[in-house]
């Protein structure tokens, strides 16, 4: 498939990755992991025309939100999924812990199984940041990932101590398809035959 020909479907997952980021995002931040079924916009409309008035028949495919995911460790449970022919794709919205790359070197070495030990430090680290990542993928192989990065208002001087009002506060969007390739494999084994 030729460059061109490819950039179509390349726009398509990036545009469900941001539609998936925003539907979370009206929910506010402290969620749980949710995942989302991307299904042909046709055959859902086929299968329930109720929702005609709902969705746009414009856009090829549409987020269908899963059930909840079993708490415990995601990669347990995405190796536990398989999705039925219809769906096109998937997508999942997870909340994490962003650090800067000089960290890294700060953070205790932890034993395989030790994860829990690591995501603690991690959490507790001041250079932290929060963010919700979206992972997106088609049965094709096409992947777009987008990162909310819980934003903060910036410190005015002798002001440290107080609250920033909401809309002082400002999240930044990142969107690159090599945010996540270990979570974008994951998705990609749960649509294998």
């Amino acid at each position: 498939m030729a460059p061109s020909e490819q950039q179509p479907t390349i726009t398509a997952i990036a545009g469900l990755a941001r539609e998936v980021e925003e539907f979370v995002a009206a929910g506010g931040w402290d969620q749980p992991p949710q995942l989302f079924a991307l299904v042909p916009t046709g055959a859902l409309l086929d299968e329930q025309p109720e929702l005609a008035g709902q969705l746009d028949p414009a856009n090829p495919l549409t987020p269908v939100a899963q059930e909840a995911l079993p708490e415990g460790d995601l990669a347990e449970a995405l190796g536990r999924i398989a999705w039925p022919d219809v769906v096109t794709g998937c997508a999942i919205a997870q909340e994490i812990i962003v650090l800067p790359p000089d960290v890294e070197a700060e953070l205790p070495d932890v034993a395989e199984g030790d994860a829990e030990r690591l995501r603690r430090a991690a959490a507790d680290h001041p250079r932290r940041t929060e963010a919700r990542l979206v992972a997106a993928v088609l049965r094709d192989g096409e992947a777009a990932c987008v990162m909310r990065l819980r934003g903060a208002a910036p410190a005015e001087p002798g002001e440290s101590d107080l609250a920033p009002e909401p809309e002082d506060v400002v999240d930044e969007i990142v969107e690159s398809p090599d945010l996540a390739p270990n979570l974008i494999e994951a998705l990609k084994a749960t649509l294998l035959p």
